[in-house]
Parts: C-alpha cells; sequence; structure tokens
C-alpha cells in the first residue's frame, strides 16, 4: 500500500508540472499541493481500512492449527443432543441418564438393522425436539453406522428428509460427523448441522462376528458392542458449550489381526491423536480437565497409557474411556468394555455434555476410535488399523 501511495503521488506530481508546462495558470500550485495532501490521506486512510479488515478476517480465518488441527476462529455451538440407548446400556452405571430406554432391543421392529435405524430417528427427532426445530432448518445431516453401505443411517433419516452425507469411521463416527459438521458451521456452509451415529449388539454380532443364535463363546479381550444412538445438532445458536477446535486423526496400523481385541487395535490410532493434539495447539495432558477416548477399553486403556509415558505425558489423572463407563464389567459381564459407535456418542450425550454444561469440566478433548475392518479384510487375514478423531469441547 505504501509503494501505491507513493507511485500515484509522484504520478500525480509529474503530471502537474508537464500540464502547468503546456498550460500555464490551469491550477495554482496551491490548488496542486492541496489536491495531493487530499489524494495522500484518502490513499493511507483507504489502505488502513483495508488491513484492518483483512486482520480482522484473518483473525477469524486462520483456523489452521500445526499438521492436522483446526481452531475455530467464531467456535459453533454444540446445542443439543439426545441418545437412546438399550436394556442392558439401561442397566449399567449411565442408565437413568439416557433420553429414552427401549427394554425391547428390537424397538418394536423385525430385525436388528430395523431396530438400529429406528434408535436413529428417535435420537434425531428428540436432539431438534429439545432445541424447538423443525428438521427443515437443518442444512446438513452427517451420519453413519457400522453396517454395510451404513443402512441403518440411510434407513433411520430418511423420514426427516435432511440433505444427508453418508459416513463411515466405525466406532470413531461420532468423531467425525462433529468435526464435519463444525467445520461447516464454521465455514458458513449452513445455521444448523446435524450429527448422528448408532450401533447395535445385535446386528454388529451378526455382521462381524456370528448371529446371537450360535451362542459362540467370547475371549476375555472382546468388547461388548452398545445398543444405542445418539444425535447432536451443532449451529450458530448459543449455548454453553462450543467446538472450538478439532484434530483429524491418520489412519495408524500395527499390523495387529484380532477383530477380538479392538482395543488394542485402536489404541496406536488414540496417542497418535492425541500427541498431534498436543502439539498442534500447543497445550499438555493438564490443559484438558478430561481426555476421553471412545471404546479402547480396559486393554486399550494401558495400551494408551503406556504409549503417552514413552512420550512423556502422564495422563492417568484425568483420563476416562467411554467403553469403560457404560458398562458395569464385573456385574454385566461384558469382558473388556463397550464398543461400537453409540459407546461414545450415548456417553457424549448422556454423561459428558451435563457436566461440561454445568461447568463442572471447562474443556474436554473428546477422541472417539475406530477399527477400520471389514467381514472381507478379516477373512483374508487383513491387519486392523485405527483411526481416532479429536474434538475439543469448551463450557461457555
Amino acid at each position: 500500500f505504501s509503494f501505491s501511495v507513493c507511485f500515484k503521488t509522484i504520478a500525480s506530481f509529474f503530471l502537474f508540472h508537464s500540464i502547468r508546462k503546456k498550460r500555464k495558470n490551469i491550477l495554482s500550485p496551491e490548488r496542486f499541493s492541496i489536491g495531493c495532501i487530499f489524494h495522500l490521506v484518502r490513499c493511507i486512510l483507504t489502505a488502513e481500512r483495508i488491513c484492518k479488515n483483512r486482520k480482522k478476517r484473518g483473525e477469524k480465518m486462520n483456523q489452521i492449527r500445526g499438521s492436522q488441527s483446526i481452531s475455530f476462529g467464531e467456535a459453533p455451538y454444540l446445542i443439543s443432543s439426545a441418545c437412546v440407548a438399550g436394556s442392558k446400556e439401561a442397566e449399567g452405571p449411565l442408565g437413568k441418564l439416557f433420553d429414552m430406554v427401549n427394554q425391547d432391543d428390537l424397538f418394536g421392529a423385525k430385525t436388528w438393522e430395523e431396530a438400529e435405524s429406528t434408535m436413529q430417528k428417535e435420537a434425531c427427532v428428540l436432539a431438534l425436539g429439545k432445541a424447538h426445530m423443525d428438521a427443515k432448518h437443518v442444512r446438513y445431516l452427517y451420519g453413519g453406522d457400522l453396517l454395510r453401505q451404513g443402512i441403518a443411517t440411510s434407513m433411520g433419516v430418511e423420514e426427516l428428509q435432511i440433505p444427508m452425507f453418508g459416513l463411515y469411521g466405525a466406532c470413531s463416527t461420532s468423531g467425525e460427523a462433529l468435526a464435519l459438521s463444525a467445520m461447516s458451521v464454521a465455514a458458513g456452509y449452513g445455521e444448523y448441522m446435524l450429527a448422528v451415529t448408532s450401533s447395535h449388539f445385535g446386528s454388529a454380532e451378526k455382521e462381524f462376528r456370528f448371529p446371537l443364535g450360535y451362542a459362540s463363546q467370547r475371549p476375555l479381550s472382546a468388547s461388548w458392542t452398545v445398543t444405542g444412538s445418539g444425535a447432536f445438532l451443532v449451529g450458530r445458536q448459543k449455548s454453553h458449550v462450543r467446538i472450538t477446535g478439532v484434530t483429524v486423526g491418520k489412519i495408524v496400523d500395527y499390523g495387529l489381526k484380532d477383530s477380538q481385541n479392538m482395543g488394542a487395535c485402536m489404541a496406536p490410532a488414540a496417542a497418535d491423536t492425541i500427541l498431534t493434539n498436543l502439539k498442534d495447539f500447543g497445550r499438555s495432558p493438564t490443559s484438558y480437565d478430561r481426555i476421553i477416548t471412545g471404546d479402547l477399553g480396559y486393554i486399550g486403556q494401558s495400551i494408551l497409557l503406556d504409549f503417552m509415558s514413552k512420550n512423556g505425558h502422564q495422563m492417568r489423572d484425568r483420563h476416562l474411556d467411554c467403553g469403560m463407563k457404560i458398562f458395569d464389567q464385573e456385574k454385566q459381564d461384558t469382558h473388556a468394555g463397550g464398543s461400537g459407535c453409540g459407546c461414545a456418542a450415548v456417553t457424549l450425550s448422556a454423561y459428558i455434555l451435563p457436566k461440561i454444561q454445568r461447568g463442572e469440566w471447562k474443556r474436554v478433548l473428546f477422541v472417539p476410535t475406530g477399527a477400520l475392518m471389514s467381514t472381507v479384510s478379516y477373512n483374508e487375514g487383513a491387519s486392523v488399523p485405527g483411526i481416532a478423531h479429536g474434538i475439543v469441547l469448551e463450557h461457555c
């Protein structure tokens, strides 16, 4: 801008003298000086205004942090949430906190898959109802589940008629959906976004292991897929929780092939995302009141804490795992803990968000974890890679 101002002023000066040589008394020196000064001041003020606007806009849009993270200049709000759970989950430590519980795990449907779709629809309707909002005001819906082609989601949210993006991040899908919802709102692509995910013990066992009628035995390293669905409304309407940043996870594969030990498969990915988040934001574990993983379970937690310790971070005093929280390991015989897309989602809605809303926790790093396997890859002997996404939730 300084160069532009100087150039225009000098050009005006030479133009004036060129004209005066050809035509005398066209413009007096006094009027020329006043004109040059006026032009100079106008250029400087214009340049200053443009710089301020660019700086202000840059502060809002300067969102890239480190290698994998985003910090929102205008952080979206997590306006409302709702969760639906099955009978076994209702018997656990969080049973009284769920919005809806059905003792019939079929939820009045004929198949496990239809039951899971019903849960998603109910969770979405409840979340919208809490915000007194009609589905037509939601710009986009981000949703996913564990089943092939995401049929639980597509059939569950069909009646809502919201433009939809179908996602698959295994048990990390709630984090993926929340990240994309927050990014969309922050970018101005819509005022409201809906994130939803689900899992069902019956449909997951049928899809990835054995139908329940086989009564197959489960190893102690196995986790119990949560029957549940969580939905979250993200937007610009003020609430007491904001999504201030996200750390998008990378696929991490340590070559493990045991699908009955998903905690061990996912723990390296959780560690990678947490370490990246701390580096990208210039923080330490003590910067968070809680660092909460999705469904590592008891085995995965011990591996995660070892990873963090070897990298110079002690977080045993502030780590919590949704898979360990949702069930009573001794009374409910869930072995390594809970798992599934619904595990992190319903725990976030029923247990974590209320604590942030009340201000008990000021800042939480929510890290849903996923084991990226399929029935085909498992049967072909492929390893089970993991992924985890970090969502920074803050009280406001």
